[in-house]
């Protein structure tokens, strides 16, 4: 029975829709309902994201003088700022990690196909912001080895024909790598690449509420019904399961290996040896090191952002190439999946060696 408060609330907000939805809907389960639990395993992740987040702008200092500065207070005077920033550059990779499990979790079980191809595609940008969100807080320590990776990671679109080279300046503010960057990069990080996610995860969500779980080929070919669980409370109970086990694990790694902070950059030191971006940048990062700077007539380093470019438009579009994936196409491109998954692996690998 309702309160007076309760029945106000209900007048004004509509939660009976909201419980009486959570209560109807259900999820599949099958020897594949593992990977449902990688897409809330990134809202946990985004929302430490989020919340650690608004912690370390309080602190931090975007500027030439101030970044290092600010980090280093962050970690050795403010209460808990070090476990803070540790947990915050911890659940970034966790967050980008499942984001890749996510997609190529359904690239493999061809959950993409009709009606869900806008689905996927939200998916693939949501994958492309992540990654922008992770390249771009990897300057804002402003150390060293941030800067080069920074000087290294923007010159690469330089070699893109026609438009190279003015993306290479509006990415870094000017010619070279400077305090404009930084305050570029802190912006982009803080305003403008939290607008797009927080747009693209509203719309991604909203299109799995509405077209459902997608089945694997495999149990929608069986003539036997799926068993299916309660969203509320059975699945929300495992979901949370699995968030206790992951937040174990995030918070051992961030107190036990936090990140480390070098001395403040030197705009006109020379780059320090080694320089490697992040472990989600390296097998893109190796694939332009294995490319010669000439290949015929044509520019080495070219050719690869040109092939990378392609590799991303052919993956955007998959659900479009793969309208039929029961048939041999189908077969061939989950083949395709698995060197990808490989090639990737062995490319970062190499560049760790």
């Amino acid at each position: 029975m309702k309160t007076g408060i309760q029945s106000w609330l209900d007048e004004r907000f509509g939660f009976s829709n909201i419980t009486k939805f959570l209560k109807e809907k259900t999820v599949p389960q099958h020897k594949h309902s593992i990977w449902y639990y990688t897409g809330s395993a990134i809202l946990l992740f985004f929302t430490i994201q989020v919340i650690t987040g608004f912690m370390l702008v309080f602190y931090y200092k975007p500027t030439l003088e101030g970044a290092n500065e600010s980090v280093a207070r962050i970690m050795t005077e403010v209460p808990l700022g070090w476990i803070i920033r540790s947990v915050h550059s911890w659940a970034a990779s966790f967050m980008i990690a499942f984001v890749f499990i996510h997609l190529l979790s359904t690239w493999l079980a061809k959950s993409y196909r009709k009606p869900r191809e806008l689905t996927w595609m939200s998916g693939v940008f949501l994958l492309a912001v992540s990654l922008a969100f992770g390249f771009t807080g990897y300057l804002l320590p402003w150390d060293d080895l941030s800067l080069s990776a920074t000087k290294v990671g923007t010159d690469i679109p330089r070699s893109i024909p026609l438009v190279g080279v003015w993306v290479t300046k509006l990415l870094r503010g000017g010619e070279d790598v400077t305090g404009d960057t930084l305050t570029r990069f802190f912006g982009f990080h803080v305003s403008i690449l939290p607008v797009f996610i927080f747009i693209l995860l509203g719309v991604h969500i909203y299109l799995i509420q509405k077209q459902g779980m997608s089945l694997p080929l495999a149990a929608e070919g069986k003539k036997e019904k799926v068993r299916e669980i309660p969203f509320w409370p059975n699945f929300v109970f495992r979901e949370m399961v699995v968030w206790l086990l992951l937040l174990g694990i995030l918070f051992s790694l961030a107190i036990f290996f936090p990140p480390s902070l070098d001395k403040a950059a030197d705009l006109m030191a020379a780059a320090p040896e080694g320089v490697k971006p992040e472990w989600y940048f390296l097998f893109l990062f190796q694939t332009l090191k294995i490319f010669p700077a000439k290949i015929l007539f044509l520019n080495g380093d070219t050719l690869a952002v040109f092939l990378m470019l392609l590799a991303g438009i052919l993956f955007f579009f998959l659900p479009i190439m793969d309208n039929k994936p029961t048939e041999r196409k189908g077969r061939i491109i989950t083949i395709i999946a698995l060197v990808v998954i490989a090639y990737a692996v062995v490319m970062t690998i190499w560049s760790l060696l």
